[in-house]
C-alpha cells in the first residue's frame, strides 16, 4: 500500500485504512484521512487538469478550496459531478475520478496548440474578433465557443441523490474552526450561549492540521481535538463538519451548504447528499483564515509549482510530499517555515529564494539562502525540471529541482464581511486587504482579521466569542489563554517577476497574464471593475482567491496608483460553487412544486383519465374511452354528450374566497370593476378584477350568501396572486374597512352538472326546488344533499343549462359518485378540462388565454362592466387616450374559410393581400378549439376595430409552424348566442 512520494511515517492520515481509488482509469492507494489531492500528490501524480484557455498542463496549486487548477470530474454514470476540487474531496474507497477539458488524453491534448496561439489570443481578443463580419456569428463563431465552452461534462442523467433544506437558529455562529474559531466557540459556549460552529473541513483545527505548533505543550492537531471534545459536550453548541458557510445577509441570516454524503461512494438510504442551511444568529463571529498567493513569474502553472503553505499541509498534515529536491520562493517569513518542515520530513531542500535581503536569524537555519533573489523561470512542462533564479546582480543561475513551493505573502478571508456591501482596507504591515466595514452583529478574529500568528490568533478569537456571548446577554467567565508563541511573519510585497521570458500567470483558471493585466489598462480599462471584465480575473470558480489582490497589484503598479487607490472587485455569495442539487434541495421534478389533488382524482383515476397540471392543482384533462385512437376524439365525446344530455367537471381547484363583514360590500366594489354592493343575497355576478395599470387581472363570479357574507371565484392558475393583491388592498390600501377574508378553495369540493338534463340529475340529490322560476340563472343559495349543508349556483360557462354543486371537501368523493349515480339513466359523462375549454370558447367566454396582461376590458368587450358611478382599482389608468383609441384590437371569433382547415393559436392577423409584416400586424388569436358542435375549427381574438369587422376576412399567419389559413370574422358567441340554453 505505500506510495512513492508517502513518508514513512507523519501526518493525520489513518494507515490502518488503506483506500483504493483511480484517475483516469489508473488505479491508486490512499488512506481514510486522504483528501483526492493529497493521495494523487503521495503516488506521484503532478499532471492533474489542463487551463481552461490555453490548455496548458496544471498541477495541484493549493490544499484547500480555493484550488483554481485540480477540478476533475468524480464518480460516474448518473453520479458523475464536474468541476469538483480534489483538494477538499474526501478520498473514499473506490472513488472513481477522472481529468477534464483534455482530448484525447491528459498527456496529450490537442487543444494545447492554443499555447501556441496566445499572442493572437490575449486579453480581450474575443471583444475584437467576433465583431465582424455580422454573418459570421451563427455560421462560426458561435458553435465553435459552444464547443469550446464548459470544464467538464454533466451526467446526461436524472441525479438519483437527495437533499435537503434545513433551517438553524442560535446566539453565536462561529464560521471557521481554526485556532481563532475553535477559541471563540469555547468562549462563548462557556458562557452558555447556543453556539454553532461550522468548518469546511472534515477536522476540526484549520491550519493547526497543516502545521508543527504547539499549543500549552501538545501538537496543534492534538490541542483542536481536547478542545473539539469539550465543544461536543456542550449541550447548547453544534459542530457542522464538512459545512461551508457561503453568504451574508439581512437581519442576521447566513446560507450555509453541508456536505453529508460527499465522502461515501453512494449516500445511505434516506440520507441526502447534501444539505442548504439557513442559519439565523445574533452574533457571529469570521474566523475563515487567510488564503495565500501566488507570485506571477515566468511558467509559474508548471505541475509541481504550489504554494508554500499547501507543501507544508501535504508533508505535515497528509504525509505526502510534492518532490524529492524542493525549492523555495518566498517573499515572506512564512515561506522558510515550509522549508524547515520539509527538511525535518527528510525531504531535500535545495534552495531558498528569498526576495528580501538576508536576515540574520534566517541564515541560522541552515539552507541554501539566495537573498534579494527571484525565481524568473520554471523548466519543465508538465513537470518542474529546474528554476532559474535571478540574482540582485542580474545573473540567472540555474537550480534543478522536481518541486517548487512559492509563498507570496497571505490574505485575510475578508469575503463573507463584504457580502452585504462592505469594503475592506489595505493593511501594510500585512501587504493584504484586512476587514473594513463588517455586517452588523459580526466580529472578526484570526487570520480572517490580520492576525498571522497563532498566539495573536488565540488571543482574538476569545476575545470576539466572548463580545458575541456579551451581546446576547451573556455573563462571560473569563478563560485562560493558551500558551504558544508568535511565530515570525514579515513580509516584504513582491507580485510579479519582471525578469520572466513566460508567460506569468496571475489567475491560473482563467489563465490571466501579467502582460494580459498590463495590456487592459493600455487599452483604457483602469477600473478594476473593467479589468475583471476584460481580462476575466477572478471570474472562474475559485472567484480569485489566489489570484485578486496580485492583479489589483500589478493593475496598481501599471497605472501609477497605490493598492487602496484602485480598490477591489465585489465580492459576492455564493464563497465557493455550490451544486444546483443542493440549491434546488427537494424541489425538483414532481417535488418542484407540491401537488393538489381535487377532491375527485381517486375517482377520475379509476375512470381512466389523463391527467394535467394546472397551477398547482392536478386536474382530469379528459375521460378516454375504448376505441378512441387520440385525445381530440375523447373531447369531441365529452362535449357532444353533454350538450345532448348532461355531463360533469370537478372545478374545485377554482380559487374560492369567502368575505365577512359590515365593508365586504364595499370593499368588492373597490377591487371590482363592476358594482357588487347592489347584488341581492341569493344570487350571483360576474366580476372583473383590473390592475393598477387599468389591464384586466382576472375574472371570476360573486355570490352573496348573506347580508355581509360573500364568496368570490377565480381562475384556477390566479388563485394565489388573486389572494395576494386582495390582502394586500386590505392590509395596505383599505385597512380601516371592517371586512374579513379568507381562502377557501382547498375547503370546498365543487362541481359543475351542465347539459339539458342536469337539472333533472340534480333534482334526485337535493332537497330544494330548483324549476327555473324557483332558482333562475345567476341564484345561488344553501341546500341540503343528503342531510349535509351544500351550495348551489346556476352558473354556466358552457352555454348550457348549468349548476355548481358546492359540498365540504371531505364528501368530495362521494358526491361524484352518487352525481354519476343519479345521472345514469341520462348517460352523464363526465368531462375534463379540455372539453371544457372547448364548450367555453363556442360560447365565447374570455379566459387566461384573453387575460394575458396585455388587454383591457374593453378590448375584451366587457366595458360595459366598468362601473361610471364608483372608485375602484384600474378606473383611472383605464381611461388613458392610447386604451381608449378605437384602432386598439377588440375581441371577436374566427371561423375557417375553408372549414377543413386547422386552427392556431398564436397566429397573427394580416389583411389579406398584405405581405406578413410587422407593420401589417393587426391582432392575434387567443384560443382556438375543434368545434364538435359545427364540425370545424374556431377561434377566439382581437382584432383591430373587430367588431366593425365581422363578415370580412384576413389573414391568420402562423409562420413559426408554416400556417397561414384565411379567417371569416364572426361573433365570438359560436354557440346559443341568444342564451335559450342558457336561461332554461
Amino acid at each position: 500500500m505505500s506510495a512513492p512520494f508517502r513518508l514513512a511515517s507523519g501526518g493525520l492520515i489513518d494507515r490502518g485504512k488503506p483506500l483504493s481509488f483511480s484517475f483516469d482509469g489508473k488505479t491508486y492507494n490512499g488512506f481514510a484521512g486522504d483528501t483526492l489531492a493529497s493521495a494523487l500528490i503521495a503516488n506521484g501524480v503532478k499532471l492533474v487538469s489542463r487551463s481552461f484557455k490555453y490548455h496548458r498542463p496544471r498541477g495541484i496549486l493549493t490544499a484547500g478550496s480555493e484550488e483554481p487548477n485540480a477540478l476533475v470530474e468524480l464518480r460516474s454514470g448518473a453520479r458523475r459531478e464536474p468541476n469538483t476540487r480534489a483538494t477538499v474531496t474526501e478520498l473514499y474507497d473506490g472513488l472513481v475520478a477522472a481529468s477534464q477539458n483534455r482530448w484525447p488524453s491528459l498527456a496529450l491534448d490537442v487543444s494545447g496548440i492554443n499555447d501556441l496561439l496566445s499572442p493572437f489570443l490575449a486579453a480581450g481578443f474575443y471583444y475584437k474578433t467576433f465583431m465582424w463580419p455580422a454573418k459570421f456569428w451563427e455560421a462560426l463563431y458561435e458553435p465553435l465557443i459552444r464547443r469550446a465552452a464548459g470544464l467538464g461534462r454533466v451526467a446526461g442523467a436524472e441525479d438519483p441523490d437527495t437533499y435537503e433544506k434545513a433551517f438553524a437558529h442560535c446566539d453565536v455562529l462561529v464560521i471557521g474552526a481554526g485556532p481563532a474559531g475553535l477559541m471563540a466557540a469555547l468562549a462563548a459556549g462557556r458562557a452558555g450561549a447556543r453556539v454553532i460552529l461550522a468548518d469546511e473541513d472534515f477536522r476540526l483545527g484549520g491550519r493547526l492540521l497543516a502545521e508543527r505548533h504547539e499549543i500549552d505543550g501538545r501538537p496543534g492537531a492534538a490541542w483542536a481535538a481536547g478542545i473539539e471534545a469539550e465543544l461536543s459536550a456542550m449541550p447548547e453548541v453544534r459542530i457542522m463538519h464538512r459545512t461551508t458557510v457561503l453568504g451574508v445577509y439581512d437581519h442576521g441570516q447566513y446560507s450555509a451548504v453541508e456536505r453529508v454524503n460527499d465522502h461515501v461512494a453512494t449516500p445511505p438510504i434516506h440520507e441526502p447528499r447534501q444539505r442548504s442551511w439557513k442559519i439565523v444568529a445574533k452574533r457571529a463571529v469570521l474566523a475563515a483564515g487567510a488564503l495565500e498567493r501566488p507570485i506571477a513569474f515566468g511558467n509559474n502553472d508548471r505541475p509541481g509549482v504550489m504554494l508554500a503553505g499547501a507543501a507544508r499541509a501535504y508533508i505535515n498534515r497528509y504525509a505526502a510530499t510534492p518532490g524529492k529536491r524542493l525549492a523555495v520562493f518566498t517573499n515572506n517569513d512564512d515561506g522558510w517555515r515550509t522549508a524547515a518542515d520539509a527538511r525535518t520530513a527528510g525531504i531535500e531542500v535545495v534552495a531558498v529564494v528569498d526576495s528580501r535581503a538576508a536576515k540574520s536569524e534566517l541564515s541560522k537555519l541552515g539552507f541554501s539562502t539566495m537573498s534579494n533573489s527571484r525565481v524568473s523561470h520554471v523548466d519543465g512542462k508538465q513537470g518542474v525540471r529546474a528554476i532559474d533564479v535571478v540574482g540582485a546582480n542580474g545573473r540567472a543561475t540555474r537550480i534543478e529541482c522536481d518541486a517548487l513551493a512559492v509563498s507570496g505573502g497571505w490574505n485575510p478571508a475578508v469575503h463573507l464581511t463584504c457580502h452585504l456591501g462592505g469594503k475592506p482596507v489595505w493593511n501594510d504591515e500585512i501587504a493584504a486587504f484586512v476587514p473594513g466595514t463588517r455586517p452588523p452583529a459580526m466580529y472578526a478574529a484570526g487570520a480572517t482579521n490580520g492576525a498571522f500568528t497563532l498566539s495573536r490568533c488565540l488571543t482574538g478569537g476569545i476575545a470576539a466569542g466572548a463580545m458575541a456571548a456579551g451581546d446576547c446577554g451573556f455573563d462571560f467567565t473569563p478563560i485562560t489563554q493558551p500558551r504558544a508563541d508568535d511565530e515570525p511573519a514579515a513580509v516584504t510585497p513582491l507580485w510579479h517577476v519582471k525578469e520572466s521570458r513566460a508567460k506569468a500567470f496571475v489567475d491560473f483558471q482563467n489563465d490571466v497574464t501579467a502582460k494580459d493585466i498590463a495590456l487592459a489598462h493600455q487599452e483604457g480599462f483602469g477600473s478594476v471593475e473593467h479589468l475583471k471584465r476584460y481580462t476575466t480575473l477572478g471570474m472562474a470558480t475559485d472567484q480569485g482567491k489566489t489570484a485578486n489582490v496580485t492583479g489589483l497589484a500589478i493593475l496598481a503598479e501599471a497605472s501609477g496608483r497605490a493598492i487602496p487607490q484602485v480598490g477591489t472587485t465585489t465580492y459576492r455569495p455564493p464563497y465557493v460553487p455550490v451544486s444546483f442539487g443542493a440549491m434546488a434541495g427537494h424541489h425538483r421534478g414532481r417535488d418542484f412544486r407540491p401537488i393538489r389533488l381535487p377532491p375527485s382524482h381517486a375517482w377520475a383515476t379509476e375512470q381512466g383519465a389523463v391527467f394535467m397540471e394546472t397551477g398547482a392543482w392536478l386536474r382530469a384533462q379528459y375521460y378516454p374511452r375504448a376505441g378512441e385512437t387520440d385525445w381530440l376524439q375523447s373531447v369531441n365525446r365529452e362535449v357532444a354528450a353533454t350538450r345532448a344530455s348532461v355531463g360533469v367537471c370537478d372545478v374545485s381547484t377554482f380559487g374560492k374566497v369567502a368575505f365577512e363583514g359590515p365593508d365586504a360590500a364595499a370593499f368588492l366594489d373597490r377591487v371590482c370593476a363592476n358594482t357588487l354592493s347592489t347584488l341581492p343575497v341569493g344570487k350571483a355576478r360576474y366580476a372583473l378584477m383590473l390592475r393598477e395599470d387599468g389591464f384586466v387581472q382576472d375574472d371570476g363570479t360573486v355570490a352573496r350568501l348573506g347580508p355581509e357574507y360573500f364568496v368570490m371565484t377565480s381562475t384556477t392558475a390566479n388563485a394565489p396572486r388573486m389572494m395576494q393583491h386582495l390582502e394586500f388592498c386590505h392590509q395596505v390600501l383599505w385597512p380601516a374597512l371592517d371586512v374579513g377574508m379568507v381562502s377557501v378553495s382547498e375547503q370546498w369540493a365543487q362541481f359543475a352538472v351542465a347539459g339539458p338534463r342536469s337539472r333533472d340529475v340534480l333534482c334526485k340529490l337535493i332537497d330544494a326546488d330548483i324549476a327555473n322560476a324557483a332558482f333562475p340563472y345567476l341564484g345561488a343559495r344553501e341546500v341540503s344533499f343528503g342531510g349535509v349543508s351544500a351550495r348551489l349556483f346556476r352558473l354556466s360557462f358552457s352555454g348550457e343549462l348549468a349548476y355548481e354543486l358546492a359540498v365540504p371537501a371531505r364528501y368530495g368523493d362521494a358526491v361524484i359518485r352518487a352525481i354519476m349515480a343519479a345521472g345514469a339513466e341520462f348517460a352523464i359523462t363526465p368531462y375534463g378540462i379540455e372539453a371544457l375549454g372547448v364548450m367555453r370558447t363556442e360560447k365565447g367566454h374570455v379566459a387566461g388565454q384573453e387575460m394575458n396582461g396585455q388587454l383591457t376590458a374593453r378590448d375584451l368587450g366587457l366595458g360595459r362592466m366598468m362601473s361610471t358611478r364608483k372608485d375602484y382599482i384600474g378606473r383611472v389608468m383605464a381611461q388613458r387616450p392610447a386604451l381608449l383609441d378605437p384602432e386598439r384590437p377588440a375581441f371577436v371569433g374566427l371561423r375557417p374559410v375553408e372549414r377543413s382547415a386547422r386552427l392556431r393559436a398564436g397566429a397573427h392577423f394580416i389583411p389579406v393581400g398584405a405581405a406578413a409584416t410587422i407593420e401589417n400586424d393587426e391582432g392575434y388569436m387567443t384560443s382556438v378549439a375543434f368545434s364538435p358542435t359545427f364540425g370545424h375549427w374556431i377561434g377566439l381574438g382581437v382584432l383591430k376595430r373587430g367588431p366593425e369587422r365581422i363578415g370580412q376576412r384576413v389573414r391568420a399567419y402562423d409562420p413559426v409552424r408554416n400556417g397561414d389559413v384565411e379567417v371569416e370574422v364572426c361573433s365570438p358567441h359560436f354557440f346559443d348566442p341568444e342564451g335559450a340554453r342558457l336561461h332554461a
